[in-house]
Parts: structure tokens; C-alpha cells; sequence
């Protein structure tokens, strides 16, 4: 087609959309509202979050992703390794340091650093027989529900572009978190909620922000909506004083059909981006605050997550999280900040991990009781793990510097053969013993178990096909049953 043919087509359609009589905005209205109902959930063709058929059948519904912000020390939790208290305080072997580098390489430099014991205690729990250290007992005891990944390899060691990768198998930011990939290849079956909502707890947000749940260069109605636990569940949300139902909903109205008559002009899907933003907006006002009323969950639930209605917590956020994926949410993301421990691995390590085990336990125990589990995914990671050398600080006290290398994380129901181990570290739990895994294959994990083939999952940007593993990443067949 010419630069003139497409000239003339552009202003043919554009005497249509002016000539119709009843307007083509008012026509696409009408095909959204088929159904009667002034603000429900738009058609499958007006819906950007409808759901869809993946590439085959899913062994999941939905992902709930535990993200503990600052690179939690496998070493202290999860990874036991008796070579390491044996040769506590020798010097680190040159063969491992050698073409390695490390985030704070002068803490390496100055002094050739020295292997470092955990003063953590390890037992084995359940019949899986799972390493777990005292930190963690509520963890350790539904040891049998969940499989640990070990030796998993990460690309870079500092903690802002590592977390990127993590989350959006880039180092650089501008692509779409993997929230965004999920939503954007099989849709959400809430209607009155996101796709994709994040939950924040701890003293700070993570590292890098909101570009960790972006949609990038996806459309905006996959990126992550971040939910508050108390108050409104989002800000802004609720109606402005002196505004009647009657007046919002007409002004919604205007601005939808302005909205349609854009996008039949144009095409951009954008627009009904947009406008499924405004109608999601709409119900939320009355399905927001719903789902952060813990009035109807009993007091031994309460009791179970150790959850406070109205407080900002990572407990609050495990229980919404379990309401969210009943509420049909595909991705619900937690971050939790203060794993970051150079200088100390003591009372600051006991403390953060006291804030998780006992709400994660909660979740993976709640979710099974409810059948739940079946069709959700829960993992626990970091963005990276711990050298098994310590880093001394000007405390006096040891801490454990960043590892790209071989860390560990673990996951726990939609059909993962339970209580296992895939991979491992070699005895000192510096590299990984068996064959190396990258966080691309956990991706491609992930997407698998949503029904979806992580190299057919593909946006065309910039005239190129990307997909969340970029050109790597292999599916975990071992976690399978």
C-alpha cells in the first residue's frame, strides 16, 4: 500500500465514523454492555484482561511470588554444609576466588577472605528429610509440601539491576516484569480486581521500584497494581466528597465513548487499556475495600498468619494474598525489604526471618487446606544468595557479601512433586554441583505451569520479537511429578 492509498484510508474511515448516525462510539458501547449491566466487566473483545486459552493446558491458575529483597543468605536457612563449619576461619582457596567478581570486591582485596561458619542450627524435617535451619521452624515443618531449586545462578551482584533480572529476565529496566508476561499470554479470571497486584512490607520498597511490576513495552493493563493493606487498598480510589454515584457514572460514561471513538479511529490499544482502567477503577470501589475487610476470616486464620487488620505487614499481605487468588487474581507478588546482611548475621537476620516464616507457613498451609494449592503456584526467592566467605564490617561482627553464583529458592504446590531437591551446591556452597540453572529456567518454569510456551510468548518491539527469557531458559521437568 502507497503512503497515498493509506492517506485516502485513513480519511475514508474517518467521514464514516463522522457521517454514522448513531456513532461509532456508541455502537462499540453498546457491543461492551451486551449484557445489560451499565459497569460490568467488559466483552472478551473489550477486555484486555479477559482470560485466554494458553498454549496448553495449564497446570496452574495462579502464582503467588515471595520476593525477599537484599539476597537472603542460603547458608543461614537453607543450604547446610558441614565442609564450611569444618573449615570455618581458613582462607578462602584461590581456586575459587580466581575470575570471580564480588559486589564489594575491597572487602576481598584487602585481605584474602576467610571461610565463614554459620553459627545458625540445621536439622532435617519431615520424610523429605529437608535441611532447614532454627530460623525457620514453621517453614521446616511443612517441609514435605514444598521442592527447593539450589545452585541457581543469577547475572549481575548489584542489587537494583539484579532484582530487575529477577523479575523481568533483564538487567536492564524497560521490559515487562514476569506479572505483566502472565497476564499479557492467558488474561485474569477476576473481574473485579487486577491481573497483577503487588504488596509491599518492611522498611522501605524494594531496589528499582515500580519498574520490578512495569508492564514495559506490554500494554499498560498488564503492569502490576500496587495494594495497600490498610486504608483504601489503593490511593485515590475512592469517591471525592460531593460526588454522587449518579454524577460518576455519567462522567465515566462520556469518557468512555470519547475513549471509543479514539480507539476506532486509531487503533491504539492503549485506549482500551484506558478504558478497562476506568471500568476496573469503578468496581474496585466496592471490591477493594471487600477484600482488605478481615471480618470474615475466623480468628484462628487470623491467628495462623499472626495477622493485625489494618496494619502494613507481610502477615496481612500473606493472608490478602490468599484472598486475592480466590478472587480469580493470575499474579499476586509480595515483596518483602531487609535481607540485605554484610555486617550482621545475628539479631538482624533472627528478626526478618521471625517477620516471614510463620505467614509463609500460613499461606502454603491455608491454601492446601482450601484446595487452593492445587492450582497455585508459591515461590520464595531473593534476587541472589550469600558468598560462603565472610565480610567483615567495622562492627566487629561477620556478614556474608553477594552471590551470583548458587543460591536457593523453592516453590510449593500446582503440581510440583513435593518435598524434593533439584540441583545443589558443591560443599562449600559456592558453585553449583550438578548441572547450572538460571533464572530463565525458572521463568520458563513458571510460564510453563500457566499453560504457556515461554519462547512462542513473544510482543514485537522496536522490530524485534522479545519474550521474558530473552533467547535462554529451559523448563524444570525434575520438579514434576
Amino acid at each position: 500500500m502507497t503512503h497515498e492509498d493509506r492517506i485516502l484510508q485513513l480519511q475514508t474511515r474517518r467521514q464514516l465514523f463522522s457521517r454514522c448516525g448513531i456513532g461509532v462510539g456508541k455502537v462499540a458501547l453498546a457491543s461492551l454492555l451486551s449484557n445489560g449491566s451499565m459497569f460490568a466487566a467488559p466483552a472478551s473483545s473489550g477486555n484486555p484482561l479477559a482470560p485466554k486459552k494458553g498454549h496448553f493446558p495449564a497446570r496452574i491458575k495462579n502464582v503467588i511470588y515471595l520476593f525477599m529483597c537484599g539476597g537472603p543468605s542460603q547458608l543461614e536457612l537453607w543450604d547446610f554444609k558441614p565442609d564450611l563449619q569444618k573449615f570455618d576461619g581458613k582462607e578462602c582457596p584461590d581456586s575459587l576466588l580466581k575470575g570471580k567478581r564480588f559486589a564489594f570486591m575491597d572487602s576481598f582485596t584487602k585481605e584474602k577472605p576467610k571461610l565463614l561458619g554459620t553459627k545458625r542450627t540445621f536439622k532435617q524435617h519431615g520424610n523429605s528429610g529437608a535441611w532447614v535451619s532454627d530460623l525457620l521452624p514453621h517453614i521446616g515443618s511443612i517441609s514435605d509440601d514444598i521442592s527447593f531449586v539450589k545452585g541457581v545462578a543469577t547475572e549481575n551482584f548489584n542489587h537494583g539491576p539484579a532484582k530487575c533480572f529477577a523479575n523481568t529476565g533483564s538487567v536492564r529496566f524497560g521490559r515487562p516484569a514476569m506479572g505483566a508476561w502472565a497476564t499479557y499470554g492467558i488474561g485474569s479470571e477476576s473481574q473485579d480486581l487486577p491481573g497483577y497486584v503487588v504488596l509491599q512490607s518492611g522498611p522501605r520498597g524494594p531496589r528499582g521500584g515500580a519498574a520490578l511490576w512495569a508492564s514495559g513495552f506490554l500494554p499498560t493493563a498488564y503492569q502490576g497494581v500496587p495494594f495497600r493493606s490498610g486504608g483504601d487498598p489503593i490511593l485515590n480510589l475512592a469517591t471525592p466528597p460531593g460526588i454522587t454515584k449518579d454524577h460518576q457514572s455519567k462522567a465515566i460514561e462520556a469518557i468512555r465513548d470519547l475513549n471509543l471513538t479514539a480507539l476506532a479511529e486509531t487503533g491504539d490499544p492503549e485506549i482500551t487499556t484506558r478504558i478497562a482502567q476506568y471500568e476496573m477503577a469503578y468496581r474496585m470501589q466496592s471490591s477493594g475495600p471487600e477484600l482488605i475487610d478481615f471480618s470474615t476470616e475466623s480468628r484462628e486464620t487470623l491467628a495462623m498468619y499472626g495477622a493485625e487488620p489494618g496494619k502494613a505487614t507481610y502477615a496481612n499481605n500473606c493472608l490478602l494474598a490468599r484472598r486475592l487468588v480466590e478472587r480469580g487474581v493470575r499474579f499476586v507478588q509480595l515483596y518483602h525489604a531487609d535481607w540485605d546482611h554484610h555486617a550482621d548475621l545475628g539479631q538482624p537476620l533472627t528478626e526478618v526471618t521471625r517477620e516471614i516464616d510463620q505467614p509463609t507457613a500460613a499461606l502454603v498451609r491455608d491454601l492446601k487446606k482450601r484446595g487452593l494449592l492445587d492450582e497455585t503456584l508459591v515461590v520464595w526467592s531473593g534476587e541472589f544468595g550469600r558468598t560462603p566467605m565472610g565480610e567483615s564490617r567495622e562492627n566487629g561482627k561477620a556478614g556474608r557479601n553477594h552471590h551470583i553464583d548458587a543460591y536457593t529458592l523453592w516453590m510449593a504446590g500446582g503440581g510440583i512433586r513435593p518435598g524434593i531437591t533439584v540441583g545443589g551446591t558443591d560443599d562449600l556452597g559456592f558453585s553449583p554441583a550438578e548441572e547450572k540453572i538460571e533464572i530463565h529456567d525458572v521463568h520458563a518454569t513458571l510460564l510453563y505451569m500457566l499453560g504457556l510456551d515461554h519462547e512462542k510468548l513473544t510482543f514485537r518491539f522496536q522490530g524485534r520479537d522479545f519474550r521474558l527469557t530473552d533467547v535462554r531458559g529451559r523448563v524444570l521437568r525434575k520438579l514434576f511429578a
